[in-house]
């Protein structure tokens, strides 16, 4: 599951049944992620994965940071809340894209 929010980016796989890594390209999107959910998780780094940083949890962690981003969702337009926060303002570009690349695959 890819998420994108006004904390950061991030891809949440389950490696086993209840082993899930939540993983970012920057290490800063974690750490907002952390502080906006009030989680204290180890940050793990890796130079060999495709995602360099990650946390490994469980399934009750999965549940809590996806349910404080939808309790913390208070914007009308996703592309001009990450334009307006300064740690995030920097994807907005690849959002851009992202957007457009959905538009034309829309029916």
């Amino acid at each position: 599951m890819w998420i994108a929010s006004k904390f950061g980016f991030y891809s949440i796989v389950c490696k086993d049944e209840d082993q899930f890594h939540v993983r970012a390209r920057l290490k800063g999107d974690l750490r907002n992620l952390l502080e906006a959910t009030g989680l204290e998780e180890e940050i793990h780094q890796s130079d060999y994965s495709d995602y360099k940083y990650r946390l490994l949890v469980g399934h009750d962690v999965v549940r809590k940071i996806t349910s404080a981003l939808a309790e913390t969702l208070d914007y009308p337009n996703f592309k001009n809340k990450i334009a307006e926060t300064p740690s995030q303002a920097i994807k907005l570009d690849a959002y851009h894209e992202i957007w457009e690349v959905m538009y034309s695959e829309q029916e």
